[in-house]
């Protein structure tokens, strides 16, 4: 029987504190809006486009993003906000691409439509920028292989699969989710790397995602002992 394969550094597995703070930055009207979505900090388009994700995190499918709920609820420009919803954010590993997209689907709308420029929200439902600030701390937990690690998978907190997912691909941009690169780089998992890589970790809970992952390795590790 095949011996799993060991890793010389082992996996571990970090967990994460958020606070939000705001930036003082707010926008009216959409061309503002566009305006400060090119200053605000990568953090505060992060906080945008995960905070749902961060305080509900057993809900699923993902909701709007905080761009397309205020365009659409407070301007009354539903197509735009349709557009700002179905920008699919696993597509990216930088925050400097997503926030570019956010502002090329708006700047496009303005364009179509001249006469959006004219609407402004009122005093008191204008578009407050807020960013995100994250400590990442250490947990008792590392594994040196899949076994482990599934093991481990099944004791750590959502937090901790929430920054080894989202975190670390696309705001510390890493370009690959925590997990994905450990098992291709330090256990040669290469299918195992790409088939967790390719799991849409925003239409499902992270507790979905947490089973969905401890399967994929259990079934791994079945394969190597047959």
């Amino acid at each position: 029987m095949p011996e799993l394969t060991r890793a010389q550094e082992p996996f571990r597995f970090y967990t994460r504190l958020n606070l939000t703070e705001l930036t003082g930055l707010k926008a009216r009207d959409l061309t503002h809006l566009v305006e400060l979505l090119r200053e605000v900090p990568g953090s505060s388009i992060y906080h945008h486009t995960h905070r749902f994700l961060q305080q509900h995190q057993h809900l699923s499918p993902e909701p709007p993003n905080d761009f397309a709920y205020w365009v659409t609820g407070v301007l009354g420009e539903g197509v735009l906000g349709e557009r700002l919803a179905s920008i699919d954010i696993v597509q990216f590993s930088e925050i400097r691409r997503l926030r570019e997209k956010i502002i090329e689907e708006i700047e496009v709308y303005l364009r179509e439509e001249p006469s959006a420029q004219l609407r402004f929200a009122r005093e008191g439902q204008e578009f407050h920028f807020m960013k995100s600030l994250s400590f990442f701390v250490p947990t008792a937990y590392a594994a040196y292989d899949l076994a482990e690690f599934a093991e481990v998978l099944k004791k750590i907190t959502i937090d901790s699969i929430y920054f080894h997912i989202f975190e670390a691909r696309l705001r510390l941009g890493k370009g690959m989710n925590d997990f994905s690169n450990w098992f291709s780089t330090s256990l040669g998992e290469k299918t195992l790397a790409a088939d967790i890589a390719r799991l849409d970790p925003y239409t499902q809970t992270l507790e979905d995602l947490r089973q969905r992952i401890i399967g994929l390795i259990e079934s791994r590790v079945h394969t190597s002992h047959a």
